[in-house]
């Protein structure tokens, strides 16, 4: 009922069995019988077409956010410094960083790049447009998008600010904001004061750089230039009580919501 089934040695041993004869194969299936030893292939391949060629033809894309550039709002400024060299604990090899720094109304912020992001300051148009020096390396393709996020997060920081606000979900879930004199790691510091149904309050100091402030009893807004601190001490403030899908109560951040599930019935 069907043609019998030709193995690739026995196709193998077809090509080269006439070494003196010309042999005529499809296209597709040229790549793989050419070797040295292989002898002479007539195709149908048009001109110009590689007998070689890689599993992907297609060249390396830019990335999407990489390739946006910035725009600098009134009043930040970005300065560029040298290459200099960073010690990592993790390995020998030496590695080559380069330190932004992002000024503007609300603060100071510095960024580490690593010395294959190629930046292009238009100081007059107040842009800044953001390269790599090869594109075909998988590390500076991921490096660039991260480093485009993370410069966005420093520009709209000085400039704007962050916030993250904490939803409490649960019957005599509370939260305030107080100073604990004695208890401060730096001067002014104040604490996020939590009452989540355990036998002791939680207390929690929020990070150089970080206000924080209770709106209601069941909201905690924090503010601050850097938003990953901001969403780092969010993070560790959740923790305490993780949202459980099956009452909805729990400590949510921001837009965050969980789906409910049915009460397990025996």
């Amino acid at each position: 009922m069907f043609a019998p089934r030709i193995g690739r040695q026995a196709l193998q041993r077809a090509v080269t069995a006439t070494p003196s004869s010309t042999v005529t194969l499809p296209s597709f299936l040229v790549p793989a019988f050419q070797t040295p030893s292989t002898t002479t292939l007539t195709t149908t391949q048009p001109t110009g077409f590689s007998s070689r060629r890689a599993f992907s033809a297609t060249s390396q894309r830019p990335s999407k956010l990489g390739r946006i550039p910035l725009s600098l709002p009134p009043g930040v400024e970005l300065e560029i410094g040298d290459l200099f060299v960073k010690k990592d604990v993790t390995s020998y090899l030496r590695t080559f960083k380069r330190k932004l720094t992002v000024t503007g109304p609300l603060g100071k912020l510095d960024l580490e790049i690593p010395d294959f992001i190629q930046l292009d300051h238009d100081t007059e148009g107040r842009k800044v447009a953001l390269s790599v020096q090869d594109r075909d390396q998988a590390t500076q393709r991921a490096m660039w998008g991260t480093t485009w996020a993370y410069l966005n997060n420093y520009i709209m920081g000085v400039s704007e600010g962050h916030t993250a606000v904490l939803r409490l979900v649960g019957i005599g879930y509370r939260a305030t904001v107080e100073a604990r004199p004695g208890r401060e790691e730096y001067p002014g510091q104040e604490f996020v004061c939590l009452k989540l149904g355990f036998s002791h309050p939680v207390e929690m100091g929020l990070p150089k750089g970080v206000r924080g402030s209770a709106p209601q009893p069941t909201r905690v807004l924090l503010e601050g230039i850097d938003k990953e601190v901001i969403m780092q001490f969010a993070a560790d403030i959740r923790k305490w009580r993780v949202p459980e899908p099956y009452k909805g109560k729990g400590i949510f951040v921001n837009d965050e919501t969980i789906k409910l599930k049915q009460k397990k019935i025996k």
